[in-house]
């Protein structure tokens, strides 16, 4: 194949970029402007028309614009009309009734800031647990309970279904002994899914069998420690039962298939409905035992709305004096309890009914301590302290639906009951963990006399104390108070022997003392844990709560001058010796830093204590680590680099930058980050200098360009370090270290036969094809203005680039290698230029050094024809009909290549550019717009000056059509 000699053209880049520039017209806008204030017209209508509008305006304010809305509108605003349609006094009357209606029905619907029964569910399930062995009664259903046969007579139906409630109380049933919690557990979910079967089945009254039968496993405390957990997993039953239930009477209230709205009145319940609701209620009401009737009956309250309006309001009273007949002190309170939870979710409005309900207990308070309850203790071996906390969940339970959206006087009232029982622990407890927080911080000395005044023999003191801090830290106390209460409540929490007592108050506390007082105060409490919680390594059973004091003190004292300054913070860091443990205190404390630091810092103390903190970081990572965990610790220190600043210190700057290196070279993300902040540096260094660097500066460039080439090897990713290598060579240039550039940029050229086919990105194998493309062509950008070195030839660096791409693998399938040379003659054209079209401040580029040379200009055209020559080669290649396609593109692209950066004038060139053009259309690739475009931008071109000879180009390129 003959060699096409390359002729660029010659550019004027200036003339150029004015040609490029948009045209720009003068605007007279006048008094108009987009962003003006738009002038609003109060309009007054005197007369409308369908037919057209003939009302006149007075305006109040004049504006030179039209308003659109107004002109569509006629002058006249439609919500104004309606307006002053309306009677004032009417409309005020209504506003007034519908406020008060939302504000009433703001006060009895359940929000979603109260807390539910299935939030607590799991907590009670965990803590109330046994290694006892319990016993089951389960019920052995017979072929009774099943549905009858549409033959038989109704009478033959009751009288069946009423034997089989008989055949229940007479004991049908087997009781299953010696069974462990989980086998307790699994058959009481077995008798839930027995009951939802029986349902589905329509066996109803083998599914109220079952729940008879659970219900009545409540009055069994044989193991008293386990009943919280029991009556969690049977009131789960009855809930499933009271839903089936409702469920089945409100389908047969549908009409034509439509259901009842949620607020139907009984009116609208037609009567086999309510025959069948009150069917259910006499079945329940036949039950003999109190406890499962008492249930039962509690599942389905709802389902008095089929039959009154006031049935609910009824059944709760006669309900709440049903439980005065149990006779167990802790079966009653859990009966209250679930009268309650069914109360506020079937009529919240009810609330006098739920405080009779509480009040009732608290008449039979007393019967905890007497003798049928101790005997009871003495023979199951619990200790009253013990005993009291099982009835935590219920009177919890009954305060929070009394305390929800309760006016302060309640707490007033609940106040004086609880002074009236001897202020008893257990109920003042539960008193403060359900109402709400800025009412018990409003009257925080009156709790703490009533606890000191507290019997400490059946609930602790400093439990009572860790439900005051809760509040506290939810709400402020007066504050006049703040100091006398944290004096109070210390000393109770200080003299705790027990770690574990002590650690689960102190917690609490802490954040109590963060938030109101200073750094003094918050260091004497630490010190007072570091004393309590060191001694035989107690805090290696307290690391959840210890976490907890840190993340309180850095959320509240988040100025890290101040919070290091705290004598015993960092010995207080050093309590957590469990590595996993310690590095996540260490994460909190770095994210509060970032996220807090507003300026940076060079403050010795931060500096140091951070450092400790990241190295401790740094050194958990090994073999196991996860690539997310490496990233998020990496992006921590990387965080705190960045805040570090020495201002004009360059010297200390780039010392702590090598301390750092030395200290975190496991983190790859890390050595990148200081890599690019010693360039950042060396730029500053230059700006102060203002490019020109006296013998000091210039060792202290240096100094940081070796830093760099000393780094950046010790990297694994191949892109990584080939970008980095640029971006380091780049900045040497920027600062003038000449021979230190061309070290980074040979070593770039020497890694890219190393890139391998497949890279990982983000987890998945990728091609690299498409990132070797965009480095190259981001390196051929930069080759423009590096000078030669005197003592190698001429565009040594290109030459070598060309070298390797040459001897690179590439893939069969791949046109990047032609790409990549079209490249490179953009290259090799601005290299012929007079001028390059940028340059580096105080570095000579080839275009002065050489002038102009015609031995330049030589060499740089043998490159071209020797590039030129591959390009048509790998073209010739492309002749297989399978990849005709490729072959259209790359000759499409090769000549656009042609058509920006060479001399068509040259006759070779502009045959070959013909040749080109041909041969993309040649078997129906080529897109037609794309070469209609291209046509029409030459004939464009060719209007230009010294571009006539486009003219004769454009004739000679003609269009194919697809046929």
């Amino acid at each position: 194949m003959a060699a096409f000699p390359w002729h660029a053209r010659s550019r004027n880049y200036v003339s150029e970029s004015e040609m490029c520039k948009l045209e720009s017209i003068p605007l007279d806008f006048g008094d108009y402007h987009p962003l003006k204030p738009i002038t609003v017209t109060e309009s007054k209508t005197k007369k409308m028309n369908r037919k057209g509008s003939t009302s006149s305006t007075s305006s109040s304010s004049s504006s030179s614009m039209l308003d659109p809305l107004s002109s569509v509108l006629d002058g006249t605003d439609p919500l104004s009309l309606f307006a002053a349609a309306a009677d004032p006094v009417t409309t005020a009357a209504t506003m007034d009734s519908t406020r008060k209606k939302r504000d009433k029905d703001d006060s009895s619907a359940v929000g979603s800031d109260f807390e539910p029964w299935s939030s607590k569910r799991g907590d009670i399930l965990a803590r109330y647990t046994t290694t006892e062995k319990l016993s089951i009664n389960l019920y052995m259903g017979s072929e009774k309970g099943k549905a009858t046969t549409t033959g038989s007579a109704v009478s033959e139906k009751v009288r069946t279904r009423l034997e089989e409630l008989d055949d229940l109380e007479e004991g049908s049933q087997k009781e299953l002994l010696n069974l462990t919690q989980q086998d307790y557990m699994n058959r009481i979910e077995e008798l839930n899914q027995s009951l939802k079967d029986a349902w589905s089945s329509d066996q109803k009254v083998k599914a109220l069998k079952i729940v008879i039968q659970c219900s009545k496993l409540l009055s069994d405390t044989t193991v008293i420690q386990f009943y919280p957990s029991k009556f969690v997993l049977i009131t789960d039953i009855l809930d499933t039962f009271g839903k089936l239930v409702y469920e089945r009477i409100l389908s047969m209230c549908m009409d034509s298939r439509v259901s009842l709205p949620d607020n139907f009145s009984p009116e609208s319940v037609n009567d086999t409905a309510k025959e069948t609701c009150l069917n259910w209620f006499f079945k329940i009401a036949s039950i003999r035992e109190l406890i499962p009737r008492f249930y039962v009956e509690a599942a389905i309250l709802k389902c008095n709305k089929f039959l009154s309006k006031m049935g609910i309001s009824e059944c709760l009273p006669r309900l709440t004096s049903m439980i005065r007949g149990i006779g167990d002190p802790l079966v009653a309170v859990y009966a209250r309890a679930y009268l309650c939870r069914v109360g506020m979710e079937v009529a919240p409005q009810l609330k006098e009914s739920l405080n009779e309900n509480f009040f009732d207990f608290l008449l039979t308070f007393k019967q905890i301590h007497g003798d049928t309850v101790q005997n009871q203790l003495v023979v199951q071996c619990v200790e009253i302290p013990l005993y009291l906390t099982l009835y935590s969940p219920a009177i919890d339970w009954i305060l929070q639906c009394i305390a929800y959206r309760a006016p302060e006087v309640l707490l007033t009232e609940m106040m004086e009951r609880c002074k009236n029982l001897g202020n008893n622990a257990l109920l003042l407890n539960s008193i403060m963990s359900a109402f709400r927080a800025e009412f018990i911080a409003a009257r925080s000395m009156d709790f703490i006399g009533m606890i000191k005044e507290c019997d400490e023999s059946g609930f602790p003191k400093h439990l009572l104390f860790r439900s005051l801090g809760l509040n506290l830290a939810l709400a402020d106390p007066p504050e006049s108070d703040r100091l006398q209460i944290l004096n109070e409540a210390w000393k109770v929490i200080t003299k705790l022997k027990n770690p574990q007592d002590y650690i689960n108050c102190a917690e609490v506390w802490v954040e109590y003392t963060c938030r109101h007082f200073t750094k003094r105060e918050v260091n004497t409490v630490l010190a007072d844990v570091i004393k309590h919680m060191t001694p035989d390594r107690a805090f290696e059973d307290a690391y959840p709560q210890l976490q907890s004091i840190i993340q309180k003190v850095i959320t509240y004292i988040y100025d890290f001058s101040l919070l290091f300054s705290v004598e015993k913070f960092l010995p207080f860091l050093d309590m957590f010796q469990k590595e996993s443990v310690r590095v996540e205190v260490c994460k909190c404390i770095m994210e509060s830093f970032i996220k807090h630091q507003q300026e940076s810092t060079k403050d010795p103390v931060i500096l140091n204590a951070l450092l400790h903190i990241c190295k401790t970081m740094h050194d958990s990572v090994n073999a196991l680590t996860l690539e997310d965990e490496k990233r998020m610790l990496a992006a921590l220190i990387n965080g705190f680099i960045k805040m570090v600043s020495f201002g004009r210190d360059f010297e200390q700057q780039l010392s702590f930058y090598v301390e750092a290196r030395s200290m975190f070279c496991n983190l790859e993300p890390v050595l990148v980050q200081l890599i690019h902040s010693v360039n950042q540096l060396a730029m500053e260094t230059r700006k102060v200098m203002k490019g020109n660097h006296s013998r000091k500066t210039a060792a202290f460039v240096r100094a940081c360009v070796a830093f760099c080439f000393i780094t950046i090897p010790s990297l694994s990713g191949i892109f990584t370090r080939l970008n980095l290598y640029l971006h380091s060579g780049q900045v040497a240039l920027a600062n003038q270290c000449l021979s230190q550039a061309d070290a980074f940029f040979k070593a770039a050229v020497s890694l890219v036969p190393e890139v391998p086919k497949m890279i990982n990105v983000d987890g998945k194998m990728r091609p690299s094809d498409t990132f070797l493309l965009e480095f190259l062509c981001n390196f051929f950008s930069t080759l423009l203005v590096v000078p030669d070195h005197p003592e190698q030839g001429v565009l040594f660096l290109v030459r070598g680039l060309l070298n390797v791409i040459q001897d690179y693998t590439w893939e069969d399938n791949s046109d990047d290698k032609v790409r990549i040379y079209t490249n490179v003659l953009h290259l090799l054209s601005a290299m012929t230029q007079e001028a390059y079209i940028y340059h580096v401040d105080k570095v000579d580029s080839n275009d002065t050094l050489y002038g102009g040379d015609s031995k330049f200009l030589t060499e740089i055209n043998k490159l071209c024809e020797t590039v030129i020559a591959q390009i048509l080669d790998h073209l010739k290649t492309l002749g297989k009909e399978e990849t005709l396609k490729r072959q259209s593109q790359l000759a499409l692209h090769f000549f656009n290549t042609i058509l920006a950066h060479g001399d068509l004038r040259n006759n070779k060139l502009n045959q070959l550019s013909v040749n080109l053009w041909n041969l993309a259309q040649k078997h129906g690739f080529a897109d037609t717009s794309t070469m209609v475009t291209t046509l029409e931008y030459i004939k464009k071109r060719s209007k230009q000056p010294e571009m006539s000879h486009f003219t004769d180009l454009a004739l000679r390129l003609p269009l194919q059509s697809r046929t």
